[in-house]
């Protein structure tokens, strides 16, 4: 009972038995009863063939008495032996239940008894018998049709009783199974169809997100029990997905929070990355954004000397005093909202610390206080980029710095080099002949060997005069101008004036292929040059080319003038002497020539140094075509 309570398959399979089993019982008891009741046809027949027997014996004692004769002895003899066949035959005997107090059994009994010490004896002596022996024969037949009568009835009735209680079976196995039929269709109903529309119901709002339907079965058999589990899952399923909607709220404004400080970290690159050497005012305005939307502070940055290894603090958030390096002293953007100090004062917030560091060299620290149990991840890899883009500017800013150091240091080297080459040495010839008229005095000389020293030294004064002007009209186009192209155009300018006559300038550099230093020695090449052409070339038209290409500059200038007096052996005066100089120190290959259209022509070829990591160099035939074939 138990198990049909807690099992509803048990209930339907008990039904199904059950409904089974009572078939079976039906089908089984009506071919019993069927079988039972083959015989009682056969009884009925007998018993009734047994009274007509009777009736035949009763008129073959009236036709013997009225005309005796051996044909009605012999049927009356046939007639009684086919009564006792009959009446002691197996069909009786078989069909009639042997239970002795049974009421056909004794009736058959009673029968055969009659018959046997009554009747047959009686029938047997017919010629002997009297009319009062005739009437006495009649009333025993009578009497004997009656009791074969009440055997008649009796197997009748019997007959009848057994087809009663098949119906009755039939009937009470219809009923049970109709009741068993609609017990089990109640069953599945209430217990199987209701629950499934149910749970139907409840898969179709769980499918939908609502999770506050709950299951109203009762009882423990296994939709209950899906019932109960499917409530218990709505319930999990509640609490996973609100928990769930909260992380996902929380992951949302964290994200928004990243999204935020990520636009600020890019809006302050600029600046960061474009503020020189003040970090507080390109880096400050920055943290703090960042420290209003992640929750945390102070922040503080220290970097590391890069001479004595000693750690600088250069910025701090919040802070009572000034930093130690703080490079504006007007400054106050540390010296705001010292709150976050306290928490610090206080131990309610912890420190993290970050490296600033550019490969395996470190650049500084970064210190990050937050409030405790508060730093996430998302917040932890905003600050290691935080320090990624800090040493990124910072080194940048160092290496822009050691690039202005060496900026500097070539521009006076280079100065140096360009007085040393030029004006140191016609003050040094200056200076001897300066010597030599102080021997020549107090030896005493003639005057006219004084003057000949004071031409030379009034001439070297004026080219140490024409080279100082030239130097700094040199070094102040280089400064004023934003390179090369921009110094060449103030330099033709300048000559097309001062020789009244058309410069012109044909330039095809890539920006930024020469360095400072190149540009110096080109620039003055082409001055000295175009001073030549305007002092001794009597010309009517000058032309520069500067151009780049299978990775050499080409530098020409040109003009129609009269020429070299020899063309195989320019003149080796003072400005020929630095333009080959000049020319050697780019390593280049230097020509000096008369034009076959008339005129001088200066021819200058080098490898530029930021073209020099090209692999495949031109040949001379390549670099003829490019640069141009003919001398000047």
């Amino acid at each position: 009972m138990k198990l049909l309570q807690r099992s509803l398959v048990a209930r339907i399979i008990a039904s199904l038995l059950a409904i089974s089993g009572m078939a079976l019982i039906s089908v089984t008891l009506t071919m019993a009863m069927s079988n039972s009741s083959r015989g009682d046809a056969a009884a009925i027949n007998v018993a009734g063939s047994l009274r007509m027997t009777v009736y035949q014996m009763m008129w073959a004692l009236q036709r013997l008495e009225y005309a005796p004769d051996e044909a009605s002895e012999e049927q009356l003899a046939s007639l009684v032996a086919s009564f006792d066949q009959r009446l002691n035959g197996t069909t009786l005997q078989l069909t009639i239940p042997a239970d002795d107090s049974h009421e056909s059994r004794t009736q058959l009994e009673k029968l055969q008894t009659y018959w046997q010490h009554t009747l047959r004896p009686a029938l047997e002596t017919p010629s002997s018998a009297t009319a009062l022996d005739l009437d006495t024969l009649e009333t025993m037949i009578v009497a004997m049709v009656n009791d074969i009568e009440v055997l008649v009835t009796n197997l009748e009735q019997r007959s009848e009783s057994k087809v009663r209680l098949l119906g009755m079976m039939q009937v009470l196995f219809l009923v049970l199974i109709a009741i068993v039929v609609a017990i089990a269709l109640y069953d599945v109903r209430y217990n199987l169809v209701v629950p499934l529309r149910q749970l139907m119901v409840l898969a179709c709002e769980a499918a939908q997100r609502n999770f506050k339907q709950r299951s109203q079965l009762r009882g423990s058999d296994e939709l209950a029990l899906l019932g109960h589990t499917f409530n218990r899952m709505s319930a999990e399923l509640a609490t996973s997905y609100a928990a769930l909607e909260d992380k996902i709220s929380r992951k949302k404004q964290e994200l928004e929070r990243s999204n935020q400080a990520l636009r600020v970290m890019h809006d302050a690159s600029r600046s960061l990355y474009g503020g020189g050497n003040d970090l507080c005012s390109s880096a400050a305005p920055m943290l703090r954004e960042l420290e209003n939307l992640l929750d945390i502070g102070p922040i503080r940055l220290s970097l590391n000397d890069p001479f004595d290894q000693r750690e600088m603090p250069v910025l701090e958030t919040h802070s009572r005093t000034r930093p130690e390096y703080c490079r504006d002293q007007e400054c106050h953007a540390c010296l705001i909202d010292p709150r976050p100090l306290e928490m610090v004062s206080n131990n309610q917030s912890q420190c993290l610390l970050l490296p600033i560091s550019v490969g395996d060299t470190l650049l500084g620290t970064l210190e990050v206080w937050y409030h405790q149990e508060r730093l996430n991840d998302s917040t932890r890899r905003l600050l290691t980029m935080l320090a990624d883009q800090l040493a990124t500017a910072v080194y940048l800013q160092r290496r822009i710095e050691e690039q202005q150091h060496v900026t500097l240091i070539n521009e006076r080297t280079i100065i140096a080099r360009e007085l040393h080459d030029s004006l140191a040495q016609s003050l040094s010839y200056l200076k001897m002949q300066v010597a030599r008229l102080e021997r020549m005095q107090q030896k005493e000389a003639s005057r006219e060997m004084q003057s000949a020293v004071f031409d030379e030294l009034r001439t070297g004064l004026n080219s140490a005069y024409r080279q100082l002007r030239e130097l700094l009209t040199t070094f102040r186009l280089k400064l004023e101008g934003p390179g090369l192209q921009f110094a060449l155009r103030q330099t033709i300018e300048e000559f097309s004036q001062r020789m009244e006559i058309t410069v012109e300038l044909d330039y095809d550099v890539p920006p930024y292929l020469l360095n400072p230093n190149e540009e110096i020695h080109v620039l003055q090449i082409i001055r000295e040059a175009l001073a030549n052409t305007h002092k001794h070339a009597q010309a009517h038209w000058a032309g520069v080319t500067v151009r780049f290409a299978d990775a050499r500059v080409l530098v020409r200038i040109e003009d129609d003038g009269i020429g070299l007096e020899d063309d195989s052996s320019p003149p080796m005066h003072y400005g020929l002497v630095i333009i080959r100089d000049r020319a050697t120190t780019l390593n280049g290959e230097l020509s000096i020539a008369n034009r076959p259209t008339g005129g001088t022509g200066v021819k200058l070829v080098f490898t530029p140094l930021t073209a020099r990591l090209i692999q495949q160099q031109p040949d001379s035939a390549a670099s003829d075509s490019h640069l141009g074939t003919g001398t000047s």
